[in-house]
């Protein structure tokens, strides 16, 4: 099984089975980890849920996209199905009435984020990389990444435009993640949540174990990075790295142009929109209308191929220059299609709150 639930006591458990292929989310698995959490939020018996991933690499790298690129022409549409239903689970774990304590050791990326990011209980190690990559193959950050990347202003914008990876300080900061532990600790904090008693027993196993995270390596950066994502256009970001000349601000000018145009320039449309936003379901709203029209454009799955598929690190992106997407294009992505929308279902009870360390 791809993924499995299960019970410990008045712990819910469910873990992403497929390490093969580094715990890719497919649509059964989709289907599967909302029906869990949904049994677990409506279980009285149930005081928290914990969510890990098989094997030594990774919680999740996100989606399978080989899926979508696999498809004929005519099937591709389908892909939106998966979409609708990730981001309905997306929604589901931001406002969950319990602990949701989830283990981002290893990779953690797209997809990944979306089932980590929005709980309320997010515990990073020293081994763990989280990114929203999407930029990388002609896509823009999804799974309600824009939600999360706006309010994590400066950083978030250059996370999302960089498809820069980043271990847990760079996480916390960026209000990716809550508590780091030692990769070492992992199975005692397990073992600990096991025998809960209560919700309120799951931030006494977490203070027991947690690390302080020091500083991560984008904090140093915050002022350069504010200085140059104050700009809303993507050629006005990239042009004020380059004009502060340092080693990080030129890598960073050199990030963003290797990536998408098309995608890139979606993706600050997106962020722009989403800091504004009242909720998670208004900006999982506005990434399902993009990612549907973007099943239209040629980048995502040259990205696909080139990442993916052939794996050469060459996409051929057309347009291949910013200047050449215009903001009519852009908003004719934004705009959406008559594809039905995600059904936001909210949870009997209030959110539980937020980690407070």
């Amino acid at each position: 099984m791809d993924l499995i639930a299960s019970r410990e006591g008045r712990l819910g458990r469910i873990l992403l089975n497929r390490p093969q292929a580094l715990n890719t989310l497919t649509l059964p698995m989709v289907r599967e980890f909302r029906r869990a959490l949904d049994d677990f939020g409506g279980d009285a018996s149930i005081c928290a849920v914990l969510v890990t991933g098989a094997g030594d690499r990774g919680l999740c790298a996100g989606g399978d996209v080989r899926i979508l690129y696999e498809l004929e022409p005519a099937q591709k549409r389908l892909f939106a199905d998966f979409w609708r239903e990730e981001y309905e689970l997306n929604a589901r774990i931001a406002s969950f009435p319990k602990p949701y304590v989830v283990i981002m050791d290893g990779v953690v990326m797209g997809g990944g984020v979306g089932i980590s990011a929005h709980g309320n209980r997010r515990v990073v190690t020293e081994r763990s990389r989280v990114a929203m990559p999407e930029v990388g193959i002609g896509f823009f950050p999804d799974v309600g990444a824009t939600w999360l990347l706006s309010r994590a202003r400066e950083i978030g914008a250059y996370l999302a435009l960089s498809a820069t990876s980043v271990a847990a300080a760079d996480a916390i900061e960026a209000g990716l993640a809550d508590v780091l532990i030692h990769a070492e600790d992992i199975s005692p904090l397990i073992d600990a949540l096991a025998t809960i008693g209560a919700a309120e027993d799951v931030d006494v196993a977490l203070r027991r174990l947690a690390r302080h995270p020091g500083n991560g390596r984008l904090s140093l950066h915050r002022p350069l990075l504010a200085a140059a994502t104050a700009h809303d256009q993507v050629d006005d970001i990239i042009a004020a790295f380059e004009r502060e000349g340092s080693e990080f601000s030129l890598r960073a000018a050199e990030d963003i142009s290797a990536k998408s145009p098309t995608a890139l320039k979606v993706t600050r449309a997106l962020l722009l929109r989403a800091a504004g936003a009242p909720d998670v379901e208004t900006c999982l709203t506005n990434e399902f209308e993009a990612a549907c029209r973007m099943l239209a454009t040629h980048d995502l799955y040259e990205g696909i191929r080139a990442a993916i598929i052939d794996k050469d690190r060459r996409p051929k992106w057309s347009p291949d220059r910013l200047d050449a997407v215009s903001d009519e294009t852009v908003e004719d992505i934004l705009a959406g299609d008559d594809t039905p929308l995600p059904a936001f279902k909210s949870w009997d009870s209030t959110p539980y709150s937020a980690w407070r360390g």
